[in-house]
C-alpha cells in the first residue's frame, strides 16, 4: 500500500504540474508561498492518509469536489458518502475519458435482488440524467431529476429508502420508475 499510493499520489501531483500548471497549486505551495490564501481561479492539489480522508470527507465533504484515489479507497470512499444520501441505491456513477464516457449505477448488479422488482432504481436513473448533462442535453436531465425528487419529497420509495423515511409508502422497483416517469409528464 505505502508503494502504491505513495506512487499515486506522486503521479497526481506530476499530472496537475505537466499538464495543468496554470490552473493548480498545492495545498504546500498555497501555504508557503501564498500565505494560506488560495490563489484566485486556482484548484488546490491536497493529499490525505486514507483514513484521514475518510474521516475529513464524512465531516467536512465541502472542502472536496473532486477526490482521486485508488480503485479500493475510492470504493471505500464512495460507498460511505453514499451512505449520507440514502445508499448505494441513490448514487450515481460516471467512468470519463478524454473521448467517452460510461455512466452506470455504483451498486452493481445486486445478483441477491435480481428478478425481485425490488432494487432502488434511482442509481441508474441518476446515471442517465449525469450522461444527459455530458451530452449537453440539461433540460432533460433536469426534468428527470425533478421527477425523480418529487417522487422521493412524496415519500413514494423503494424499500432502501422506506427503512429511513417515516410514512414512507414503499413501492416496487417498477412502481417507483412509473411513479418518476409520471411527474416527468406532470
Amino acid at each position: 500500500m505505502k508503494f502504491t499510493e505513495g506512487a499515486f499520489q506522486k503521479w497526481g501531483y506530476e499530472l496537475a504540474a505537466s499538464e495543468f500548471p496554470r490552473e493548480t497549486v498545492s495545498e504546500t505551495r498555497v501555504r508557503e508561498e501564498y500565505g494560506g490564501v488560495v490563489p484566485e481561479g486556482k484548484i488546490v492539489v491536497k493529499d490525505r492518509i486514507a483514513d484521514s480522508m475518510f474521516q475529513q470527507v464524512l465531516l467536512r465533504p465541502e472542502e472536496y469536489h473532486v477526490v482521486a484515489t485508488p480503485n479500493l479507497n475510492g470504493d471505500y470512499l464512495s460507498d460511505a458518502l453514499a451512505a449520507q444520501v440514502g445508499g448505494l441505491g441513490m448514487a450515481p456513477g460516471a467512468n470519463l475519458g478524454d473521448r467517452c464516457g460510461v455512466f452506470e449505477a455504483t451498486h452493481g448488479s445486486a445478483p441477491k435482488y435480481a428478478g425481485m422488482d425490488k432494487v432502488n432504481p434511482s442509481s441508474l436513473i441518476l446515471s442517465g440524467c449525469m450522461m444527459l448533462e455530458h451530452l449537453g442535453w440539461r433540460e432533460a436531465a433536469r426534468l428527470v431529476e425533478q421527477a425523480l425528487e418529487r417522487t422521493i419529497l412524496e415519500r413514494i420509495v423503494t424499500y432502501d429508502l422506506a427503512r429511513l423515511m417515516e410514512k414512507a409508502r414503499e413501492v416496487r422497483c417498477s412502481e417507483f420508475a412509473r411513479a418518476v416517469v409520471e411527474r416527468m409528464q406532470e
